[in-house]
């Protein structure tokens, strides 16, 4: 518990105290403004935004924390605001949790509605030193004179936007707006999607909304946890950082293909294949592949037990087969009713040639289980109603066009085509949730199954020899499995956290999920995402007008109305707090070709560099000296290069490929890669071939042209598209 607290407590240092509200108390009251220990004055000044966490005693970061969610009593003007709660040793409050509702005025509070305050100051520290202060004054009547002089006014929000990007998402919570505020408090129950354009915050709202959840919800999301899934792992890496710096480590961050346990997929496919597996309708293909497993008799088959001949008609298997699937078990689970109905037909036919009225009770059962270990009525059994993988179910469908003609008869041929593939090639993303399908309608396989299965292995193992060794010097063989003893001491050396168990385990069910990039999820991933969470309490983040895939839906209500109809509602982000008006402007022309009627955010800045067009003759020949150029006028900023997919290994000496791209001064990215991340400066090569080799070409742009804050270039051999004509163009390569 104490090694997990310091975790938290290392992880918030950084900027641990950014805010201060005053209220605007009535003159004269007992601690208002302008009384003795006014808005700046000792002994609780600004000086302890570094220091306040040193000697804290309570760090509670909960609502039951000292202090942390109740009534604020009328003598308590002023209140720090920090990442987590602290108290002192006598319990007198040093910070105040964001997330806590006596903080929420520091981001809902404007000019026309100040929520009771006088002053909001934001504090900007490094390492335990301020270095700066912004005051937003909402009633100078509250002040006195020699407060009125201390004041500070440089936006807090714009000085945070002109800072160089550093390879991660940094947390906003030092700069929440208003609306941005309204999306993270939002209540815990039911689907809440969050659509905005790019740079309105999104995701950063969505990791901040996780972390005040986790905060007034605790006792509800404790067990469950929080299950945060992104597009890539790029995408992945570039957020890892955020919630440890709000103080919450134990969330799960997960791509859709990592949502299958011992399954790595990573193979690329066509975005056809792709679209065709996230399709509703191989739900249907799995059940009936499922079903096709199970297989009915043709010939009658004569079964040597002993010295008897015993003979299973088709007739006995369709009666065992029908009462299994009555049963409404998965299938592995129903294989118990089917074995069942068949070894008591050929137990009652066995039981007649011995003669039934001679055994007794004991001796039939004696004889069911000899009937049960006879190599041939397992081989039979294992036959009619095998055990299944959701791998080896998967593997064999893809591999045989029969099968597939008979599970798929509502896809076209062609479309079966595009499914086959060969046993043994590696799994892609989309597969991930067919195998999650699969296991759903499959079932675990019988613990006494595995325990037979993997004998052999086990006896081999080290762990299991030792164990074994220990129990015979404790004169306890036969009393406590040896294979058991093993795995148990094996766990308890794991010390896994809440996120590293709720990996390992497909079947975990979550307090709440929230997805980004939601318009790139396939119906088939939904299906997989609202498995891990039966109370249907999730954030939805996502931009329909960035779909790049035709996997994903075309409306929310198409997404979430087959799984959460009546309880799903829409929230909109409309400021755009990353890109200048000025790149903004050509983006909007892409959005334009995406689809009529689309608005494009509104943008914060103007932005000081106009973006620029070049055409060359040699992409290759050209780029190094681009590159380099916007690179070092950036300075210590960050470029992304971000290239047409089929050019992407050509072009990838020219900066770093892949999540590493993140700590690199130069990344080069696929569009794909490059959602939801952000740079200073932004290269886009060839736009042509980005718009041709996507079904959502125009859509692609519109993303590539988002990722920049500062800085956008495109580099071109052919004409560029019509809504590109308002690049600024360029004649001298590489000119900064």
């Amino acid at each position: 518990m104490y090694a997990e607290r310091l975790a938290q407590l290392w992880s918030v240092e950084n900027g641990l105290c950014f805010g201060r509200i005053d209220r605007a108390l009535p003159s004269g009251a007992d601690g208002a403004p302008g009384g003795a220990g006014g808005v700046n004055g000792p002994p609780a000044g600004d000086a302890a935004a570094g220091d306040a966490g040193t000697s804290g005693a309570d760090t509670s970061s909960g609502p039951a924390g000292a202090g942390e969610g109740g009534a604020v009593p009328a003598a308590e003007a002023r209140l720090y605001i920090g990442r987590i709660g602290l108290s002192d040793d006598d319990q007198e409050r040093l910070l105040v949790d964001w997330r806590a509702p006596v903080a929420q005025p520091f981001y809902r509070a404007t000019a026309a509605s100040p929520a009771g305050l006088a002053l909001r100051r934001h504090i900007r520290t490094r390492n335990r030193r301020v270095i700066g202060l912004d005051d937003d004054l909402f009633d100078i009547d509250a002040l006195a004179e020699a407060d009125r002089s201390t004041l500070n006014g440089e936006a807090a929000l714009l000085a945070s936007l002109a800072e160089h990007r550093t390879g991660r998402m940094r947390d906003i919570v030092a700069t929440i707006q208003a609306e941005q505020d309204r999306v993270i408090r939002s209540g815990l129950p039911g689907v809440l999607v969050v659509e905005g354009g790019p740079g309105t915050g999104k995701t950063v709202v969505a990791l901040h909304r996780a972390a005040y959840l986790l905060y007034t919800h605790r006792d509800k999301l404790s067990r469950g946890g929080v299950l945060i899934v992104g597009p890539s792992s790029t995408f992945l890496r570039y957020i890892g950082q955020v919630l440890p710096s709000l103080g919450e480590t134990d969330v799960l961050l997960s791509t859709v293909g990592e949502l299958f346990p011992g399954v790595t997929a990573e193979a690329d496919e066509p975005d056809e294949v792709a679209a065709l597996k996230g399709d509703a309708r191989m739900a249907g293909v799995l059940a009936r592949a499922v079903q096709d497993r199970q297989e009915p008799l043709g010939a009658p088959l004569e079964l040597r037990v002993d010295r008897t001949t015993l003979r299973l008609d088709r007739r006995t298997v369709d009666s065992a087969r029908t009462k299994a699937r009555r049963s409404r078990r998965p299938h592995n689970q129903a294989r118990r009713v089917f074995t069942r109905a068949i070894l008591a037909a050929l137990t009652k036919q066995a039981a007649k040639h011995y003669g039934a009225d001679l055994l007794s009770e004991a001796d039939v059962a004696d004889l069911r289980a000899e009937i049960h270990a006879e190599p041939a009525v397992r081989s039979a059994i294992n036959r009619l109603w095998p055990y299944l993988t959701p791998q080896r179910l998967l593997r064999e469908l893809y591999a045989d066009p029969a099968r597939l003609a008979s599970a798929a008869p509502e896809l076209t041929g062609r479309e079966r085509d595009l499914l086959r593939r060969e046993p043994d090639a590696p799994w892609t993303p989309a597969d991930v949730p067919l195998l999650d399908e699969a296991a759903e309608l499959l079932g675990e396989i019988e613990e006494s199954a595995l325990r037979g299965a993997l004998r052999a292995q086990e006896e081999e193992s080290e762990e299991v020899r030792y164990a074994r060794e220990v129990l015979a010097i404790l004169g306890m063989e036969g009393v406590v499995d040896a294979a058991a003893l093993a795995e148990r001491h094996r766990e308890d050396a794991a010390h896994l956290t809440l996120a590293e168990r709720a990996a390992g385990d497909r079947s975990w069910t979550f307090g709440h999920v929230i997805v980004d990039e939601a318009q790139e999820v396939s119906a088939m991933a939904w299906r997989a995402l609202m498995r891990r969470c039966p109370a249907r309490s999730m954030t939805v983040v996502g931009d329909l007008a960035q779909a790049g895939t035709a996997a994903g839906p075309r409306t929310w209500a198409e997404a979430l109305d087959p799984h959460a109809a009546g309880r799903w509602r829409l929230e909109r982000l409309t400021v755009n707090y990353r890109t200048p008006s000025a790149i903004m402007d050509v983006a909007a022309d892409a959005l334009a070709a995406v689809g009529p009627g689309l608005e494009p955010p509104r943008s914060v800045r103007q932005g000081d560099e106009a973006p620029w067009s070049l055409r060359v003759d040699d992409l290759a020949a050209a780029l190094p000296g681009v590159v380099a150029a916007e690179a070092a006028a950036l300075g210590q900023g960050r470029l992304a290069l971000i290239v047409p997919a089929a050019l992407a290994e050509r072009l990838a000496p020219l900066g770093v490929t892949g999540p590493e791209g993140l700590d690199a001064p130069v990344a080069v990215l696929t569009v794909a890669q490059a959602k939801g991340l952000e740079f200073d400066g932004v290269v886009i090569a060839e736009p042509a071939a980005v718009l041709a080799e996507s079904p959502r070409g125009p859509g692609d742009l519109y993303v590539a042209l988002t990722r920049a804050t500062r800085r956008l270039g495109v580099v071109h051999t052919t004409d560029l598209p019509p809504f590109l004509s308002r690049l600024t163009p360029r004649r001298e390569t590489g000119r900064a």
